[in-house]
């Protein structure tokens, strides 16, 4: 059975080997560690800035993902993102991130200020866009357009 629970501290260092991960395999990508490592303190110690959940099986960590917030003057409400999306491979198919989506969408279905859920997703990464429509997600019909400061 697949618990989730809000990260600690104590979970940095596994959070930060599977934003590693993440990274390597979502995008082909090696990231500083430095400012990984910071990066996630930062999180971990300031609500505020975003929130850590861990997928456990059997007292196991098997997944992770963090929720930020954007808020949006249009729907005079909160959209939660969701990012850093990792489940190990001893557990991959087995439901964690459903049980983490899960998770999260009861929270925010609880918050009247939330006004939905968003995630982006690289475009080559088609076994998790199909995962994120059988769970009810839409394209949401927007491209991510972004400019860099110091991170190629």
């Amino acid at each position: 059975m697949t618990t989730i629970r809000d990260a600690v501290s104590a979970d940095h260092a596994l959070i930060c080997a599977w934003n590693d991960a993440l990274a390597r395999e979502s995008e082909d990508k090696a990231l500083d560690a430095a400012a990984l490592s910071a990066g996630v303190r930062r999180v971990l110690d300031d609500p505020k800035l975003g929130r850590y959940f861990i997928a456990d099986i059997g007292g196991e960590p098997a997944g992770q993902m963090m929720l930020t917030w954007e808020w949006s003057d249009w729907r005079n409400g909160m959209f939660w993102w969701i990012q850093s999306v990792y489940v190990a491979p001893p557990f991959r198919s087995q439901g964690v991130f459903r049980a983490l989506y899960g998770h999260v969408e009861g929270l925010a279905r609880t918050e009247s200020a939330v006004a939905g859920l968003r995630l982006y997703v690289h475009d080559g990464n088609k076994s998790a866009i199909e995962v994120y429509r059988r769970l009810g997600m839409d394209d949401g019909h927007y491209r991510v357009m972004e400019t860099l400061f110091g991170f190629e």
